[in-house]
């Protein structure tokens, strides 16, 4: 299954749960499938700043069968409902090419799954913080493939 379908999946889990409480139910569950960090990828390099909860992004790069360098990202966090939030971020944005990744509209996606109007504040600003440092993570693959 390509992330997309993966996303629009979530998507439709979704808009089939109405009840928020339901919907953070899902998110948590999504956490707690989600492999921990190892404790020294949690360092200062791989710390998303900007969160209220411990959170750390780390990318790794791969060749994909088209030729093309792809990203796969892991993460974690200290909350479970970030833990959450980190597993939909990996399954838009896991082995997309640096450029799919720069050149996606995450906010409209996640506009679908009505997060950030039902997530407080400072978690919706975490939220936007995790796609930032996966956006710089993608940008400074892309230099360096640039480069080569």
């Amino acid at each position: 299954m390509t992330p997309n379908a993966k996303i629009q999946n979530i998507i439709s889990d979704f808009a089939y749960l109405q009840d928020w409480e339901d919907r953070y139910r899902t998110i948590i569950d999504l956490g707690k499938k989600l492999a921990p960090l190892a404790e020294d990828e949690k360092n200062p390099n791989s710390k998303v700043q900007g969160c209220v909860s411990q959170v750390w992004l780390v990318s790794e790069s791969a060749i994909a069968k088209s030729g093309e360098k792809i990203l796969a990202f892991r993460g974690d966090s200290d909350a479970l409902i970030v833990r959450g939030l980190i597993a939909l971020l990996l399954t838009l944005y896991s082995n997309q090419t640096p450029k799919a990744i720069l050149n996606m509209d995450a906010s409209a996606i996640f506009a679908d799954l009505q997060l950030e109007e039902h997530l407080s504040p400072s978690r919706a600003n975490g939220f936007r913080a995790m796609i930032k440092k996966i956006q710089s993570l993608a940008r400074d693959e892309d230099r360096l493939e640039a480069r080569a």
